[in-house]
């Protein structure tokens, strides 16, 4: 059983790399604020989120850390979460906002808040 969430962990640790690159990359190459906006809170949520219950997993199977894999997991479960759902609500902020503010050169062809704005 340690073995298994050793390497479940160490998986993910790798898929959130993953999703950095692939969050970075975005950064440099979308066209406009709102699929940047979008890379970013994939390389938020993938890249860190996804590591850090990786590392709950590595902790929970490893032998050598005694008693403190429970904190050391406890510590990288609630984070994970708490990172989860700051950032996605974060990203919606920030979009809703440059929504309404206008700042963004941006030419929808069906605009679902129109209808808040009167």
């Amino acid at each position: 059983m340690n073995e298994l969430l050793f390497y479940i962990g160490a998986i993910m640790i790798i898929i959130g790399g993953i999703c950095d690159l692939f969050g970075a990359l975005g950064l440099l190459k979308f066209p406009n604020f709102y699929i940047r906006l979008h890379a970013a809170t994939v390389g938020t949520i993938g890249g860190a989120v996804v590591p850090l219950f990786g590392v709950g997993f590595l902790a929970l199977g490893s032998d050598f850390l005694g008693g403190m894999k429970y904190a050391i997991a406890g510590a990288s479960f609630v984070t994970g979460i708490i990172v989860l759902l700051a950032a996605s609500a974060g990203a919606h902020a920030l979009a809703y906002a440059a929504h309404k503010s206008k700042l963004v050169k941006w030419e929808p062809k069906c605009d679902h808040l129109e209808g808040d704005e009167k």
